[in-house]
């Protein structure tokens, strides 16, 4: 016989220790004490199992001046084993297996990993695969419960979230049963609140799930996933691969808000009641005072005659608010006549494939056997220009109506579409001014068109086969430019749509073709052939850039619409011109 050495840095957890977990490929040696330093715990000729990598470790830790290798063996031949748990004979009188766990290392410890189901993710998973036994150790105060042995009521941490009495009582009991070999102190990380920063405990409790298993959900939504668009295209694989590897869905929240989960448990058979009767009756009480009727309305109410409240628990559980983000589409797509189910399109954070994405998802499969959306589009987060997350403690945040105060709206509009929304977007000051500047030349080119358009009547058109080469070459440019628009568009690329619109004024217009064609508006006579068809082509140019700039620049093209068309008309009435086939011209 030896003893199996453990180490934690919970010892509070020992109480709910239900297994210990091996390395099948480690290997390990038994050995014998054969002398001890000065006030060590460990006893000459007591002997210990360890990993072979981490002896010297246990020897310094515990004190063991000296020692002689019995055995080594591959954790493997552990299959089988059983240990005591170190408190047995008082209250825990029950076998702890050793289990084989893929988690196990040999980085620190002794290569043997106390399992406590109860208190952590792999243990609690550990158990499942093994059919452990899953305490209630702690209530929902952070106590053990009346129920534990030895160290009932001891609470873990108090109320400002410092250390209680659970750990030195339960170090206190190691010591007096000859079972702990060193204790010390180590800085290491913990979970803690994000709000409050107090330490986190780690506790099983009732729950309710939905199976990913049970009706192929899991099937359903990948099946779904394969059949939406995602752009960029790698947001498929991210929310299949949560899909593929999640476990089933913990939608029960123990908050005082929320949206209760309407369910009661009859107390002899626990299990739920299932009455339509019932469920009409808290569906009415919804409607007439809120979800808040559940807590506010006596029970028998919701039962009825048919049943007595006393037979039943009335769940207090509230629904994960998840849950509530994944059924929008029901109530806000098919409520409304002007809107259709499916979504065409989801847009948001590349955080919401853990989010909103897969709530969706996983609700409108299981009800529906399909995702509530065509397309998924995801973008990624603003920044700083020095590529920081914007706060108020760093003085770094850029207010959308700072920006719209100063400079208008179509300016912010302008940066957002500039931007490349598959990767972190970055704003500052001075990245607003130079979007400022490039806002600047695309106005600029509405108004030279404006302002040499003034009269432009029907009868001044020079008709397609008559227009000089260099009339035809833009006509060309506004073709392929109006299969780009509608490619880009169609592909959510409105950044390589920005870049080729802004190259095409400041460049192809502004710095080459009405730099040319300028004589001609101011010297000509009106009813040269050079200068109608300059006007003609100008014309053209005008209807579709400002259609095309109307999504971006939405003021600033309506606007130039409006001065061109009359007050009374708008550019957000129209569609995109449909461009001649015959304007395009690859010779040119």
């Amino acid at each position: 016989d030896a003893t199996i050495v453990i180490w934690t840095t919970t010892p509070w957890t020992i109480p709910g220790n239900r297994a210990i977990s091996y390395g099948e490929d480690i290997e390990y040696s038994v050995i014998e004490v054969t002398e001890t330093a000065e006030e060590a715990w460990a006893t000459v000729g007591e002997k210990m199992a360890v990993c072979t990598d981490l002896l010297e470790d246990l020897c310094k830790n515990g004190r063991v001046t000296g020692h002689k290798v019995v055995g080594t063996f591959k954790g493997s031949e552990l299959e089988g084993t059983v240990a005591a748990h170190p408190f047995r004979g008082l209250g825990y009188d029950f076998d702890v297996p050793l289990l084989a766990a893929d988690y196990v290392t040999t980085d620190t410890g002794t290569g043997f990993v106390h399992t406590a189901p109860t208190h952590g993710p792999d243990d609690y998973q550990t158990g499942l695969k093994y059919g452990l036994e899953v305490p209630e150790m702690v209530d929902g105060d952070g106590a053990y419960y009346q129920t534990v042995p030895l160290f009932a009521g001891e609470r873990i941490y108090d109320e400002n979230g410092k250390e209680a009495g659970a750990n030195e009582a339960v170090i206190a009991k190691l010591i007096e049963v000859g079972a702990l070999l060193s204790r010390g102190r180590l800085k290491h990380s913990y979970p803690c609140s994000w709000r409050s920063k107090a330490p986190v405990i780690y506790r099983t409790t009732p729950q309710w799930f939905i199976s990913m298993q049970d009706n192929d959900l899991r099937e359903k939504a990948l099946n779904a996933i394969d059949n939406t668009r995602f752009v960029p295209e790698a947001g498929r694989n991210r929310l299949h691969s949560m899909i593929a590897n999640r476990p089933d869905w913990c939608v029960s929240r123990q908050r005082a808000w929320g949206v209760p989960i309407t369910v009661f448990i009859e107390k002899s058979t626990r299990q739920p009641l299932r009455d339509q009767e019932v469920l009409d009756r808290v569906y009415e009480a919804f409607c007439e005072e809120g979800a808040d009727a559940w807590f506010t309305r006596d029970a028998q109410y919701f039962l009825g005659d048919k049943y007595n409240a006393e037979d039943f628990e009335q769940v207090t559980d509230v629904l994960d608010v998840w849950f509530d983000s994944g059924s929008t589409h029901a109530f806000v797509l098919e409520e409304r006549q002007d809107l259709k189910w499916p979504a065409d399109l989801y847009l948001e954070g590349s955080d919401q494939h853990r989010g909103w994405f897969h709530s969706s998802l996983l609700e409108s499969c299981g009800t529906r056997g399909r995702a509530p959306y065509e397309a998924v589009l995801t973008h990624g987060f603003v920044l700083d220009g020095e590529g920081r997350k914007m706060s108020k403690s760093l003085g770094n945040v850029i207010a959308p109506n700072d920006v719209i105060n100063k400079l208008g709206a179509d300016i912010l509009r302008l940066w957002v579409v500039s931007s490349d929304y598959h990767d972190d977007l970055r704003i500052s000051h001075e990245i607003i001014q130079r979007h400022s500047d490039i806002y600047r030349r695309l106005r600029n080119t509405l108004r030279f068109l404006l302002g040499n358009l003034a009269e432009f009547s029907e009868e001044e058109k020079v008709a397609d086969n008559e227009l000089p080469e260099l009339e035809r070459w833009v006509l060309h440019r506004l073709s392929h430019l109006d299969d780009m628009v509608r490619k880009t568009t169609a592909d959510y690329d409105f950044h390589s749509m920005f870049i080729e619109l802004h190259n095409f004024c400041a460049l192809d217009m502004s710095a080459f073709y009405l730099d040319i064609r300028k004589d001609a508006l101011y010297c000509d006579a009106p009813s040269s052939l050079r200068r109608r068809a300059a006007r003609t082509v100008m014309d053209r140019v005008f209807d579709c850039l400002v259609r095309w700039l109307a999504p971006v620049l939405c003021f600033t093209a309506d606007e130039a619409w409006r001065a061109r068309y009359g007050a009374d008309s708008s550019v957000h009435s129209e569609t995109f011109n449909t461009v001649s086939d015959g304007w395009k011209d690859d010779a040119l």
